[in-house]
């Protein structure tokens, strides 16, 4: 990998920012994981674990933006920084406080994961600027891995302590990479912003308002979506086959490992490319995938799973160096943060909209429905292209 000039280890630095994402994946899944025993213990329903799922989600839709512009005013590395200290802290505050106020504590946990979130993808693009697809592809497969890996680690720390242990575990990760981080350095600002230290509403709400983003912003929302859908509602299908949730877990673990395998590879084909014609692909196999799942079975079924997990992963990491390309001087954090909101709301709406859809109409109707607005989010990148 070729780094900016004056970087002696690319290597080493993508993978500590590789870590710090992973940090965010882990806080988020270890715990979702252990909600229902927690809301039995303190008296709690179906509510009570939606909204502790839901408020770590909700910090991140409001904060990431902020912190972005925050951290192309004041330095993203030093951002990154307090957001890990902010989330260790956070996650260490469990042990002292009432167990009924774990939803302050995720709150925190997701506002420290905001900043760090956001930077550590900014950074990526920063770091290289000359082979960005395939370092962001690297990078998101090594945040990914949290995604797999913290619901069964999680599980087995609370089965084996309890959940002041998770919460433990999960400041000493975070410590850990804010240790490592200290290895990392500030990016040069561009030349023309070196005295532009002023907070603007006006700045902050560029990325929102440019035409160029706008259709990328969408593609993000959908694909955000079928994540939801894919690993939220193929479960649902998969027991109305009469899968047990062995056999489930099975089939969603290769999408899961399809999307994660294929990160690296569709940057590296989005740099010699373009990330609108890899995105294009990918958009269509998760979109077609979805459209056919619900009238497959048996190892058509797997390997739509499959097809979906590629699609998904093409288009998470290719969206990332679009929307990294397209952000103006200056504001690299900031248009990203704009999209990891957009990111955020997706992940919600998803769920929702099948949710509703198979709820009226069936499962069939939802997928079918899902997968087609998908198909027609094409649209958007042939508008990009114009």
């Amino acid at each position: 990998m070729t780094p900016v000039t004056g970087r002696l280890s690319p290597r080493r630095d993508l993978l500590i920012l590789g870590l710090v994402g992973f940090v965010t994946s882990f806080g988020a899944h270890a715990v979702a994981v252990n909600l229902p025993a927690y809301a039995q213990q303190v008296g709690g329903g179906p509510f009570t674990i939606g909204l502790l799922i839901a408020v770590y989600d909700f910090a991140e839709v409001i904060a990431k933006p902020v912190l972005g512009y925050w951290a192309d005013k004041r330095g993203q590395v030093v951002t990154l920084w307090a957001g890990l200290a902010v989330f260790s802290l956070a996650s260490l505050a469990f042990l002292v406080v009432d167990p009924r106020l774990l939803i302050a504590v995720r709150l925190f946990q997701g506002l420290g994961a905001s900043a760090f979130s956001v930077v550590s993808v900014a950074l990526v693009a920063a770091y290289f600027p000359q082979e960005r697809g395939q370092s962001l592809g690297v990078y998101n497969a090594l945040k990914g891995a949290g995604y797999v890996v913290a619901p069964v680690m999680g599980g087995y720390i609370v089965t084996r302590t309890s959940l002041a242990g998770l919460f433990v575990v999960s400041a000493l990760i975070g410590l850990t990479v804010l240790a490592l981080s200290f290895l990392l350095h500030e990016p040069a600002r561009p030349v023309e912003l070196d005295d532009d230290d002023d907070f603007s509403l006006k700045d902050f709400l560029v990325p929102f308002a440019d035409r160029r983003l706008l259709p990328w912003y969408g593609v993000i929302v959908l694909n955000m979506a079928f994540v939801g859908i894919l690993f939220g509602f193929v479960p649902v299908y998969l027991n109305s086959l009469g899968y047990d949730s062995f056999g489930a877990g099975l089939i969603l673990a290769a999408g899961t490992l399809a999307y994660l395998l294929i990160q690296p590879l569709a940057g590296r084909l989005a740099d010699r490319f373009g990330g609108h014609a890899t995105i294009s692909v990918g958009l269509f196999m998760s979109s077609a995938s979805i459209v056919m799942l619900p009238f497959s079975q048996g190892l058509s079924l797997l390997a739509l799973v499959v097809l979906g997990g590629i699609g998904i992963g093409i288009v998470w990491t290719n969206s990332d160096l679009v929307i990294s390309q397209l952000a103006q001087s200056g504001q690299l954090s900031t248009t990203l943060g704009a999209a990891g909101s957009y990111k955020e709301i997706g992940d919600m709406l998803g769920p929702l909209s099948i949710g509703v859809l198979a709820q009226v109409f069936g499962i069939a109707v939802g997928f079918v429905a899902c997968g087609l607005a998908g198909l027609t989010g094409l649209l958007l990148i042939q508008h990009r292209s114009k």
